[in-house]
């Protein structure tokens, strides 16, 4: 697929099979985000590759079981509030099932921490979506960045004491995949000149 394209087409997906991707696919995907644009080259990010369905499952639990404790109020963000209520139903996987997820962490204290590992994902996602792979950015875990119990459990499969995490990628094959442009009725453009 040509990159234009590539970036065109790439859609989100939450429905996901259990067929794990190949190595060398899951490898060319972290290679891209690897090559990713970043602040004076500092090559920061740090991706934590989950394939373990027990890590999976225990990240899902915890996630649900902290979002659940927390409140909505008029100020919650619209894709928090839809994490906390579906957590409060009880039923709630912030990784939609995917057999694989990438967290990205960054150095704390870091100014550009965000922006590289958001390029970093981005083009993962691209790069997915070359090789007709689902993928999915995943807020969740970066709005537990401070939360203790995933804190402690991202430390003890390789988060480092001095990094946060700053988002996901979900990843896999899907059950129909998604791929065409979309009508974009946001995003205004300015033209100076």
């Amino acid at each position: 697929m040509e990159a234009i394209e590539a970036i065109m087409t790439r859609r989100s997906n939450r429905r996901f099979t259990n067929e794990m991707p190949g190595k060398q696919e899951i490898g060319k995907i972290i290679e891209c985000g690897r090559q990713a644009p970043c602040g004076s080259n500092s090559q920061s990010v740090h991706f934590v590759v989950i394939s373990d369905q027990k890590v999976l499952k225990d990240l899902a639990e915890i996630a649900r079981d902290e979002f659940s404790k927390m409140e909505v109020n008029e100020d919650t963000y619209v894709s928090l509030r839809n994490s906390i209520l579906a957590s409060k139903r009880g039923d709630y996987v912030f990784h939609y099932g995917a057999p694989l997820l990438i967290v990205t962490a960054n150095k704390k204290g870091y100014g550009n921490a965000m922006a590289d590992s958001a390029c970093a994902l981005e083009n993962m996602m691209i790069g997915a979506n070359a090789l007709d792979l689902a993928s999915c950015y995943i807020n969740q875990l970066h709005w537990l960045s401070d939360n203790e119990r995933i804190v402690s459990y991202m430390e003890a499969i390789g988060l480092e004491k001095d990094e946060y995490i700053t988002g996901a990628l979900a990843l896999g094959k899907a059950e129909t995949l998604l791929q065409k442009e979309k009508q974009i009725t946001g995003n205004p453009v300015t033209w100076v000149g």
